[in-house]
């Protein structure tokens, strides 16, 4: 089964169409309710989220479904405008797993599903909650981050930072994005509070350079 949670029935009943004229079972939803009430009933092999929707948005309903034991591992294609960039980037923050621009056709739409179907298969259904570079290991599940096997001892805001900055690794983050990220947009401290979070997590907890990222 795969949820279509999208709040323009025109959009949504192409969705839904596409999906069932390739041997798909789908549903059309309209906003985050439905999805979470139609969970509770069947958990779904892939959800297709829309960003913009009424009440609690996609982003949101992206959280909760992460948050959750029981769709943490569901993969998650969202619907977004074009130019909407922060969107995006949030998006994989939280863990999604692909995006569609609209507006689409039909048969990208179909792509997208068939590769993220495909990447599920691959790995056995699972989704890959654990990172590990060089001797370090983020559990993405258990929120533990460990060196060399031994625990690091990270207080919740710099494993935040760690979270951040692994799921971004290779992309140069301004210290605007990460006091936005992290610390969220009513921060109304120093940005330097970020200088006392960066040395410890990333060179002595955090040796591997795959996760370190250009800061400017």
């Amino acid at each position: 089964m795969i949820y279509c949670v999208e709040d323009d029935s025109a959009i949504r009943d192409i969705e839904v169409y596409a999906l069932r004229s390739t041997g798909f079972e789908a549903e059309g939803l309209e906003n985050g309710e439905q999805l979470f009430e139609a969970i509770a009933k069947r958990v779904p092999e892939l959800i297709i989220l829309d960003v913009m929707l009424p009440g609690e948005d996609g982003l949101e309903i992206l959280k909760r479904i992460r948050f959750s034991a029981l769709t943490r591992s569901v993969p998650v294609i969202m619907a977004t405008a074009r130019g909407e960039e922060y969107d995006k980037i949030h998006g994989f923050e939280l863990g999604v797993d692909d995006y569609v621009v609209k507006p689409f056709s039909p048969k990208e739409l179909m792509m997208r599903v068939n590769a993220v179907m495909n990447r599920v298969r691959r790995t056995g259904g699972q989704k890959r909650d654990v990172f590990r570079a060089e001797g370090l290991e983020v559990d993405f599940t258990a929120r533990t981050v460990t060196v060399d096997g031994a625990r690091a001892d990270l207080s919740p805001k710099e494993y935040d930072l760690l979270f951040y900055l692994v799921n971004n690794r290779g992309i140069a983050l301004t210290r605007e994005m990460l006091i936005t990220n992290v610390w969220g947009y009513d921060f109304y401290g120093d940005d330097r509070t970020l200088d006392t979070h960066i040395k410890p997590v990333s060179y002595t907890h955090l040796r591997a350079h795959e996760t370190r990222s250009n800061i400017v």
